[in-house]
């Protein structure tokens, strides 16, 4: 019990100070990836989808609480965010999805939908198209989380799921 769910707790705050001091630094033309939804997307492919979505509601609704964004956008984007990985989640391919870029694909579908859902909900600008919103909020954000989670398939142990 303790690890299933006191430690993705325990593991999120550092990774929300990371988020919110060091990963701006990183940021190519103000798209920075989100450690959180790659944090999300990990435990939502070992645990489940119900575990994913439940999740994913708790790191968006501290995420809004402690960064004092509008409240419910991140925890309505988070929520959507674990369902979707949720989808992925099976004990027999759990293998697969660490040992190859499946995970990375995963965290590329999941962050897009986030960057939209939370650029919808947050900071819609009406003089610019739906395209470029969905493009400069969406996409790219999306891709960059994905080249980052790369990092998870590196460094993820090389030991067996059984």
């Amino acid at each position: 019990m303790l690890q299933k769910y006191v430690y993705p707790l325990l593991i999120f705050f550092p990774v929300l100070l990371l988020q919110t001091t060091l990963v701006p630094f990183a940021s190519i033309s103000g798209v920075v990836p989100d450690l959180i939804l790659i944090l999300l997307v990990y435990y939502t492919l070992f645990y489940g989808q119900i575990y994913g979505t439940v999740m994913g509601f708790i790191f968006g609704f501290l995420f809004d609480i402690i960064t004092g964004s509008l409240l419910g956008s991140a925890m309505l984007s988070k929520t959507i965010s674990g369902f979707i990985a949720g989808y992925f989640s099976s004990e027999s391919k759990m293998g697969i999805y660490f040992k190859s870029y499946a995970f990375s694909l995963i965290v590329l579908l999941c962050a897009v939908i986030d960057s939209v859902v939370y650029t919808f909900f947050s900071s819609i600008e009406l003089n610019t198209s739906i395209v470029q919103v969905f493009f400069s909020q969406g996409i790219l954000p999306g891709l960059y989380t994905a080249v980052v989670s790369v990092l998870v398939v590196f460094f993820h142990p090389k030991r067996s799921f059984d």
